[in-house]
Formats: C-alpha cells, structure tokens, sequence
C-alpha cells in the first residue's frame, strides 16, 4: 500500500454495508486456508497484543468476521471502528477516516486463484492484520495523531511522502522488542507469511530503534520485502513520539 498513490474517493457520511450474504464458500474456504497457513506463524513471532485483540474482536478460522459485530468490540475496547470502502482511498480521506478513530477497510476477500498475490489490499489484510491492533490504546492514539498531523500538511505533496514513510515503518511494516525477542505489529508484515520469516528471522537485514528523524530520511519498498525494520520498545513510546513528530517532519522537510 503505497499512501500516496491511492485512488480518489469521496469521503461518505457512512460507510458501505457488508452484504455478508454474497460471500460464497469459496470465500469462507479462502478465509480459513488464509487463517491456518498464517496463525502457526504469528504464534512464535507476533506481539502478544495481537492476539489479545485477536480474541477482542472475535475472529474464528471459520467464519469471516461481521464487521458490526467487531464494531461494538472494538469501540468499548478504544472508540475505534471499522469503516467499510471499496479499496484503495486517495490520502486525505485515509487520514480523516484515521482522524476521526476510523480504520478504513475494504470487505471483498481474494479467491483461491489469488491466495499468493494481490494486486491490492484485501479483506485478510485489511480486517485480520490491521484491526486486532485496534485494540491497542496508546497504538490507536499515535495513529490518530499521526493522521491529524499528516492533515495539516495535505497539501504538501513532500510532507505527505515523509508521513507515509511513518505510517509504511509503524502501522504497515514495524517490529516490537518484547521480552527481549523480535516481534511483529505491522500489519504489511502480519498478512505475510514469507515476510513473517524474513523479518524475524533474516540476521543480515538492519534493524533499527524506532527514530522520527531516521524513518522520514528513509524510503519504503512496496514491491519486495523491506531493506531494514524499525523496532519499538513499547507502543507507549509510539505514543510518547507524538510530542515531537510535527517538530521532527519540518526537520524533515528541510533535509529532503
């Protein structure tokens, strides 16, 4: 998911309804497949949190999650919720929605011809990798103010690079430390069993401590696995990172 080359979309008052009914067995076999070859691997590598929000929000290996079930989860856990769109969404919507303790999310799941390879995000991604980490309090709240600070620079396309850069090394690509071990949170990660490995496991890619200045200075890769990981120590330094972004992004922009 590259932020800055989502397609337009006008942002609704509501959001698109999942017609549940039109998923087909196909869809529900698809779901499962996704599900085993996938949680084997995130037992050992994922953060604990995921799994917290994994149960929070009810997910089962059979059965696609309804979203206004996971709503009412998810928003006495947070506030947050899930707000349904066809796909891909130009960046103002995408912050606004994230502004507003929304978390954008597409309901049409890949068929078995696609279990590989998506041109673009899908459900699996977008509801299994993305929405457990809602439940994450200080997570949610540096999202959201990532989101409020990327709105104040919509207009300026370099700004909008650099806040991408954030979002792609936190939210879609981030490692945390816990208990002394690698973990994964990011959700680019997390819907990737090959990456899965790779960025646990691979000892000659950089892993870097979480930095505002040294993600902004560098790029993200959408096609392949990732050149290096930034790692956190708590999502609470997430949180606690939200007191200089804006500062950091102009040193940013005068650098780049």
């Amino acid at each position: 998911m590259e932020l800055q080359n989502r397609k337009p979309y006008d942002l609704p008052l509501e959001p698109m309804s999942q017609n549940y009914e039109a998923y087909t067995q196909e869809h529900f076999e698809v779901w499962t497949t996704l599900y085993d070859a996938q949680i084997p691997i995130l037992q050992s590598k994922a953060t604990e949190k995921y799994f917290q929000g994994l149960q929070l929000c009810g997910f089962e290996r059979e059965k696609i999650p309804v979203i206004k079930e996971v709503n009412q989860r998810l928003k006495a856990s947070t506030g947050w919720e899930v707000f349904i769109v066809p796909g891909l969404i130009d960046d103002k919507p995408f912050f606004e929605f994230l502004a507003a303790k929304k978390f954008p999310a597409t309901t049409w799941l890949r068929g078995k011809e696609e279990l590989e390879y998506l041109e673009e995000p899908d459900m699996f991604h977008d509801i299994f990798a993305h929405v457990p980490l809602l439940s994450i309090q200080p997570f949610v709240d540096f999202v959201q103010k990532m989101a409020e600070v990327t709105l104040r620079y919509i207009d300026n396309p370099k700004a909008v690079n650099l806040m991408s850069r954030l979002y792609w090394f936190t939210v879609e690509f981030g490692l945390i430390r816990e208990h002394g071990n690698l973990k994964l949170y990011g959700a680019g990660i997390m819907s990737s069993s090959g990456e899965s490995i790779f960025a646990t496991e691979d000892r000659d890619v950089p892993h870097y401590p979480y930095d505002l200045s040294h993600i902004f200075d560098t790029p993200y890769y959408k096609h392949d696995f990732q050149k290096q990981y930034f790692v956190i120590d708590s999502y609470e330094q997430l949180y606690d990172s939200m007191a200089t972004m804006e500062e950091e992004l102009n040193k940013a922009l005068l650098r780049n």
